[in-house]
């Protein structure tokens, strides 16, 4: 297999001294889109925004390495992530309306990215803005480009977004929940818009996501977080079907199903960063903890091809608390 565009390895990042994220492993293949889920607060976003050079103030990486095409960025100042950020790798925010400047027309937004890190002058980079706007749907391209993002629709302001962050042509795309503010039908076109230009491009996309459904459609590998930590990853079809660690037994559990009656929830919840309990961080909320739970646990690759962090997946044999 070709060398991985990013390579993230054993990542810790603190904010304020409480570590945040801890031993995350990654990678992101050209062509390819890795999904990460897991439960609000667990660190999806904290990883995209650490491979935006975007962390937040009080935020530092205080361990392992973070290398993006042929650069380890991890020790980068801001003046030499202004270099990568926006041409190497680009981000779809979560929020279309807030992501975009209120008081510039989206034509201006789309042609300012081009002008600042592809060059171009500014009838060239107008022209190209328009074009973008064509390329990913959005109505009448040449009328639109002159709009405020308040006379577009949900829907086309997040088609704006998206040609905004491919119009540079990055090698990585980090998607943050790009489908959660959009109905059904508008979730599917848009899904279906970043994989035609991502084929396209050949460019490697991280897509964060709660829904385990969009995963499923979309997904070449899977990541599963908890509390800071990567628990599971593999392909989805591994991962989703054949769940290894309890965790993500539960999180599948708790999906919605067509004829249930109940809504099975997981009990407890997430720890505090800051307060984690030794060992493994599900533990208090796992009903196959046993006493080993209580240490660190490990990193053992199933014959289904998953990595997992977890004593149960070490040791099948795991007798009550």
């Amino acid at each position: 297999m070709q060398e991985p565009i990013v390579e993230v390895r054993d990542l810790n990042v603190s904010v304020r001294g409480t570590q945040i994220l801890r031993g995350v492993n990654l990678t992101l293949h050209a062509g390819k889109t890795l999904g990460v889920v897991g439960e609000s607060g667990c660190g999806k976003t904290m990883t995209g925004l650490t491979l935006m050079g975007m962390l937040p103030a009080g935020a530092s990486i205080d361990g392992g390495s973070l290398r993006i095409g042929a650069n380890d960025v991890t020790r980068f100042s801001e003046s030499q992530w202004r270099g990568l950020r926006g041409a190497t790798v680009s981000m779809i925010m979560q929020d279309p309306f807030t992501s975009l400047n209120p008081m510039m027309r989206v034509g201006d937004q789309i042609a300012e990215v081009m002008r600042l890190h592809r060059g171009l002058g500014k009838a060239s980079a107008w022209s190209e803005a328009v074009e973008w706007l064509r390329k990913v749907g959005v109505p009448s391209p040449e009328k639109s480009a002159r709009k405020f993002p308040h006379q577009m629709s949900g829907g086309q302001r997040q088609r704006v977004v998206i040609a905004a962050a491919f119009a540079t042509q990055p090698q990585v795309i980090v998607a943050d929940e790009p489908t959660t503010a959009l109905d059904v039908t508008l979730q599917a076109q848009t899904l279906r818009l970043l994989r035609e230009l991502q084929a396209e491009h050949g460019t490697a996309v991280m897509l964060i996501t709660h829904d385990i459904g969009v995963v499923a459609a979309v997904a070449d590998e899977v990541a599963v977080f908890y509390a800071g930590q990567v628990i599971e990853n593999g392909t989805p079809s591994a991962v989703l079907h054949h769940p290894q660690h309890p965790y993500t037994q539960a999180l599948l559990a708790a999906v919605p199903q067509p004829g249930l009656t109940r809504l099975i929830t997981i009990p407890g919840s997430p720890p505090f960063f800051g307060q984690l309990p030794a060992g493994c961080s599900f533990a208090p909320r796992c009903p196959h903890a046993f006493e080993a739970c209580h240490q660190e646990p490990p990193m053992v690759e199933t014959p289904g091809g998953q990595r997992v962090t977890c004593w149960k997946a070490a040791k099948p044999v795991t007798p009550s608390v």
